[in-house]
């Protein structure tokens, strides 16, 4: 009798392996959405589990269920759509909704001096000029006033109707009344929208986009159970990926995550592994040949050993298999020079880079900011893990410079405009114990303090090889002059002198800048000039780029350098 095959099936922590994706399947990057909402609202606003479900997207084939669940809802919604538009028809009831409109503003008396906006309000549907009129009147429960609500309401009637016969097509015989008309647009827009969101969610498995309490209104009580008991399984996935992730939840107990080091490791790997990977193979990039020389960096590969090759460099095993190969089995084992291997080495010099990151006012438009961030998470990371010899500062720039860490990047955020006048010629001396920062309007741009900072910093450094990487929109507003903080706008010829005077004395410490000109509205033949100038001055370079691109960009530039300094 042939044996049975035995066993004992466990089921840990409801697991179902038959409707759920396995662990062997790459888990959601949490991580990214979370970075992604923290650089755009800084500390202003956490990011909710709600919302990082959202943000995942996973393959909806491997979670059973999911994909024949939301087809069938897909499919009942628009069964539903379908008889609606084939039972109803809408040209009589808009009839009715502009005769009733018209109807509205007849035997309507307003004060004499308002006659003629009350007629163009009527005759061009003007629901503001409606709405000045009944500010206007003695009282809310005055007849004018119930009269001009009575009015609006028509109005808004009318242009309801009108939008539902020109956004669907009816094609049946049964009129509506207005009433009537006004739920169905209501119960087909309800349904266009779920639509959307089910067509959504079977393309990334978001089952957390989905209305579930509209949706209840249409489907069947047994269809949102499971699509419910689907939704709770991935928010348990996402709570478990996102403690390995480095996501900690917020100790206040408002709902909110935290990043920690963990997560910001993982972010930076990713941003590095994303920028890397565009690279072809026969462009410049990682992937360069060594660059080999007398150094402190031992490398695996080895080279046959040549007069002045430093003996501690030796490969041992190697040496003595190819004495044994060259002896076959005669011994003792003799050493020739010919026998002895070396590994290679590599010579890695240090290179100080400082960043100023410009967090001034213009800076939120087309939310650059956050391209500024993300480069700067980027190339520590770089540095980190590629370089990790090598000095880096970042500094924040907007009136004044300040020195900023590493962890208090994701929180920088452009400054308000506090000001707004066309023309600003503005002083404050800053010696004075009665005015502090706080006190100064913050969103003026000043690379010449960010670079004295930067140059300070890099004096300490011990190499070379030291840069500044400036990134900015155009000219600077700001200055100082000894204690005096200058601020002028538009940009005044002062101001660019400072500066100016600021970069000479970069270039005679040796310290190049180079620049990353992002794009604004505002930009014109003047900001890139001034960038020329500035760069030219420490023989550094311009780079003209978007602002997505822009961690590429600095990044390719970085290693690009680097090898240059190597070799």
């Amino acid at each position: 009798m042939k044996s049975r095959v035995g066993g004992i099936i466990h089921a840990y922590q409801k697991y179902d392996p038959a409707s759920f994706p396995p662990p062997t399947q790459e888990p959601p990057d949490l991580v990214s959405p979370a970075f992604e909402q923290a650089m755009m609202y800084g500390n202003y606003r956490e990011l909710s589990a709600e919302e990082l479900a959202r943000a995942v997207k996973l393959d909806p084939s491997q979670i059973a269920g999911l994909g024949p669940s939301l087809d069938m809802l897909r499919a009942m919604l628009e069964e539903r759509k379908r008889r609606i538009l084939e039972t109803y028809e809408a040209k009589t009831v808009q009839k009715k909704a502009r005769k009733a409109y018209f109807n509205s503003s007849k035997n309507v008396r307003v004060p004499k001096n308002q006659e003629k906006a009350f007629r163009q309000a009527i005759t061009y549907e003007q629901p503001y000029i409606i709405e000045q009129i009944w500010y206007h009147a003695d009282s809310d429960n005055s007849e004018l006033a119930r009269s001009l609500m009575n009015i609006s309401a028509r109005m808004s009637d009318k242009h309801n109707l009108e939008e539902l016969e020109s956004k669907y097509d009816f094609t049946g015989n049964e009129s509506m009344s207005i009433p009537k008309a006004l739920q169905i647009k209501e119960e087909l827009e309800k349904i266009d929208e779920l639509l959307s969101q089910l067509e959504q969610a079977s393309k990334d498995a978001q089952i957390g986009i989905i209305d579930m309490e509209m949706l209840s209104e249409f489907a069947d009580k047994g269809d949102m159970q499971k699509l419910e008991e689907m939704q709770q399984q991935l928010e348990n996935m996402m709570r478990e990926q996102a403690e390995r992730q480095g996501l900690e939840k917020d100790p206040d107990g408002k709902g909110g995550f935290r990043l920690t080091p963990q997560a910001y490791k993982i972010f930076q790997g990713r941003l590095l592994q994303r920028i890397f990977s565009e690279l072809a193979p026969s462009r410049t990039g990682r992937h360069q040949g060594d660059v080999v020389g007398e150094g402190a960096v031992e490398l695996q590969q080895t080279k046959p050993y040549e007069f002045g090759d430093s003996v501690a460099n030796i490969d041992v095993p190697q040496t003595v298999i190819n004495a044994l190969l060259r002896q076959g089995d005669e011994r003792p084992i003799r050493l020739r020079s010919d026998d002895i291997e070396v590994h290679k080495t590599r010579n890695h010099p240090k290179c100080a880079t400082a960043v100023i990151m410009d967090m001034s006012g213009s800076m939120r438009y087309d939310g650059q900011y956050v391209n500024v961030k993300r480069m700067a998470l980027a190339l520590q990371g770089l540095i980190t893990t590629e370089y990790p010899g090598d000095f880096l500062k970042f500094i924040e720039m907007y009136t004044f410079a300040k020195m900023r860490t590493p962890g208090e990047i994701i929180e920088l955020m452009p400054k308000p405009v506090t000001i707004h006048d066309p023309w600003v010629q503005l002083r404050a001396d800053m010696s004075q114990p009665d005015i502090s920062e706080a006190m100064v309007h913050p969103h003026f741009t000043n690379i010449q303090h960010a670079l004295q900072l930067a140059r300070r910093n890099l004096a300490t450094c011990d190499t070379p090889n030291r840069q500044v990487v400036l990134i900015t929109d155009g000219l600077p507003t700001a200055h100082f002059e000894e204690e005096q903080l200058y601020m002028l706008y538009p940009p005044h010829p002062r101001t660019e002198e400072a500066t100016m005077r600021e970069a000479a004395m970069c270039s005679k410490e040796g310290i190049t800048i180079n620049i990353f000109l992002i794009p604004s509205w505002s930009q014109s033949q003047e900001d890139v000039q001034f960038a020329q100038r500035l760069a030219q001055t420490t023989q550094g370079r311009v780079f003209f780029t978007s602002g997505k691109d822009l961690d590429r960009f600095v990044l390719w530039d970085y290693v690009q350098n680097r090898r240059e300094i190597i070799s």
